[in-house]
Parts: structure tokens; sequence; C-alpha cells
């Protein structure tokens, strides 16, 4: 299980999602005509003039996300051994500190700004904050920046983020946890805007997926800025996926029930920029 929260400042993160080339399902990577093709399905979002705006939600209650306690880390991608691939599928995770560089974050934060910012016409993968939905249209790019809530389907249209998806340490790393050769699934970058911008309550990424539940799926979460305790880093429940998967719900998004999470069992995971979890 994962969590993303949004209490006060804004940590944005690059996520691909990889999964095992073993299925007959086949996730085909084309250039789209229309980059917004694929907004028709969000079901929890509201259609505005081309984008996308997030639907209003209530606060999570107080408690629900512990802060105490903190995960075992990696220093580098390169230190990944076989004995972190067993602990990876014994506790559903790993944290590795320093696995891009400045120059790698940088680009990456750039490309994303250039995709909200309009630079490639007709890019409309942009999903915004409810209280910014009536105004977003009329926002200048530097205010269109501090309400977008996510960005996604642009690996095909972005030349600096595919470059970032298909890092060879990346695959390298992602294929030694699959034990086969990766395959791409998703790519998804989540900005989480300061003040306005909410949790991702607790869930597991399988319920998101149209893919059998035995499918081996790897979400490479990225940080692009500092993610901290204070504005919103990620939760996990170490080896709960063990337990197998578990009915998700439409309540402030499509989330396991509050009153189903093991929250005591469950640790925070800040990372420095260019972290990965």
């Amino acid at each position: 299980m994962t969590f993303d929260d949004s209490t006060g400042h804004k940590a944005d993160a690059f996520k691909g999602v990889l999964t095992s080339g073993m299925r007959r399902r086949i996730f085909l990577r084309r250039r789209l005509e229309m980059p917004n093709a694929k907004n028709v399905n969000q079901t929890d979002s509201t259609r505005e003039d081309g984008y996308l705006s997030e639907d209003s939600v209530q606060d999570h209650e107080a408690g629900l996300y512990p802060e105490a306690g903190r995960p075992q880390h990696i220093s580098t991608l390169d230190a990944i051994d076989d004995e972190a691939v067993a602990r990876f599928h014994d506790q559903g995770y790993l944290v590795v500190d320093r696995a891009l560089d400045e120059e790698a974050v940088s680009e990456a934060g750039e490309a994303l700004y250039d995709l909200i910012d309009g630079a490639i016409p007709g890019f409309r993968s942009v999903t915004v904050e409810a209280s910014a939905r009536e105004a977003y249209k009329s926002m200048d790019p530097a205010s269109r920046r501090a309400v977008v809530r996510k960005v996604f389907n642009f690996v095909d249209i972005e030349p600096r983020l595919e470059k970032l998806m298909y890092r060879d340490d990346l695959l390298r790393v992602v294929g030694l946890l699959l034990g086969e050769e990766p395959m791409h699934l998703q790519d998804m970058a989540l900005l989480k805007p300061a003040r306005i911008g909410r949790e991702k309550p607790w869930h597991q990424d399988m319920a998101y997926f149209n893919v059998p539940t035995d499918t081996v799926v790897v979400g490479v979460w990225i940080a692009l800025d500092p993610a901290t305790v204070q504005n919103g880093c990620m939760h996990v429940i170490p080896g709960s996926h063990r337990r197998g998967p578990h009915p998700h719900f439409k309540v402030r998004d499509w989330q396991i029930c509050d009153t189903e999470v093991a929250v005591k069992e469950s640790i925070p995971v800040p990372l420095d920029s260019g972290g990965i979890l």
C-alpha cells in the first residue's frame, strides 16, 4: 500500500510503472495524434475545456498517516544486490537515496513545466485541483504550475521524459525485481500543489490497472523535489502486499476504507530530490 499526502508545500514526483512481460497482454507504445485521447476514462475528474479537474473531496481524519518510523535505505541503484531484491519481495518496496543526479532531476522538472505551459500543442493530459477549475483556463503559465495536480501519458510525447523512463540503470534494477525484462505500463507526474493539494488515500496500485491481479508490477516513484513528512511524502505498510488485494471504494478517491488499513504498521518514506521509492 502507498499513500500520497499534501499538507502544505509541494513535492513533485515522476512515477513510471513497469510490468512483467510474461503476460499475453500487449501494451503498445506509439505516438498519439491526439495526446489527450486517454483522458476520456478518468473517473475521478471533470472535463473542462479539454483539461481535467479533480472532484472536490473532504479532508481525511487526523492520525491516518503516522509520522513515526523510517525505512531502510540503499545509497545508489548500483548498490542493489541479491539481498536488496529479496528484501523488496518480502517488504514490498525499496528506498534508494541517490538514484538521479541534479542534472537529470532538473531536466525532468523542466520537461514537465513545458508540458503544463503548452510547449507541445494539443497536449491535454493535465489534471488541476478542483478549487482552480474555473480560473485555470485564463491563468498565465506561472499560475497554472501552482494548481496542477497531475500530468500523465507523456513518455511518447516528451523526449526528455522518455529518456528518464528508459534509463539503463533503472531498467536493470526493475528487471532484477521482476526477474525478467520489464514492459512500460503507465507514466505519471504528481505535482501536489501547496495549500490546495489533497492526499492520495491508502491504496494498492493494482486497483488502478487493467491487468490480472497476479501480474508482477513495479512502480518507480522518483522525487523531483524534496518529499518530507511535513510536505507530504509517501507512506507504506511493509509486507502488506503479501496479504493479497483489498477492495477499493470511491470515497475521497479510489481507496481502501480507512477503517481497514493497518495504520499502526505504516511508516513514512521521506526522500531528497533524485531519490526513488
